[in-house]
């Protein structure tokens, strides 16, 4: 059966810490006489993660040796979230069906419609949403809390910037969020101790 990206996470074992790391290109530059810095920003935002598994027996292992190498290095793609916060904080759920309020929407704010009207705190700081779904998925972080009006409509400030337009009334999702990722190294690599138990971690970048 040939295999299809991206793929998800296996559910053996589970993870014991992901570290996510939000990846920003600044060039700063300082002069060596004055200290005074010229900074500027690029477009260049990225998500990147660090995970690491807990020690497991040969059974569990396997089934994420298995996954890493059917993503042969850097070739495939998977999907990823915030393991800890597949629950929004707020109180925006997908049973809201919560769709993107027009067209040719850029930058780091997006405006949504299909909320639940009147609410404080829909959505909070730190929340995830994802638009898309599959190959599509992109992962974005909430900025600041979100209030919807009397009409169901709200605005979001999101890191990173929007990959792209999306559609109007193209879904988001707001539960077990996740972006799509690549491994960030070609080779892939497992421990094994003296008493058997296996030891795996990898990196993983967005994949933009």
């Amino acid at each position: 059966m040939a295999i299809s990206y991206p793929l998800s996470l296996p559910t053996a074992a589970g993870i014991r810490a992901v570290r996510l790391i939000a990846r920003n290109t600044v060039a700063v530059t300082t002069s060596p006489f004055t200290y005074k810095q010229q900074v500027l920003k690029h477009s260049g935002e990225r998500w990147e993660a660090d995970v690491t598994l807990p020690p497991m027996n040969r059974t569990d292992a396997e089934e994420w040796n298995s996954f890493l190498l059917s993503l042969g290095g850097q070739y495939g793609t998977f999907l990823l979230g915030d393991p800890n916060a597949a629950t929004p904080r707020g109180s925006a759920r997908n049973a809201d069906s919560i769709l993107v309020n027009g067209a040719s929407q850029t930058g780091n704010s997006l405006i949504i419609d299909g909320c639940t009207v009147s609410q404080t705190g829909y959505l909070k700081a730190g929340d995830y949403i994802q638009i898309g779904t599959g190959a599509d998925s992109q992962l974005y972080k909430v900025l600041a809390d979100v209030d919807s009006d009397s009409g169901g409509n709200a605005s979001i400030d999101i890191w990173p910037s929007l990959r792209s337009s999306p559609a109007d009334n193209a879904a988001i999702y707001v539960e077990s969020a996740k972006g799509l990722f690549r491994l960030a190294s070609s080779d892939t690599s497992w421990d094994i101790n003296e008493v058997g138990f296996y030891g795996i971690t990898f990196g993983a970048v967005e994949a933009i």
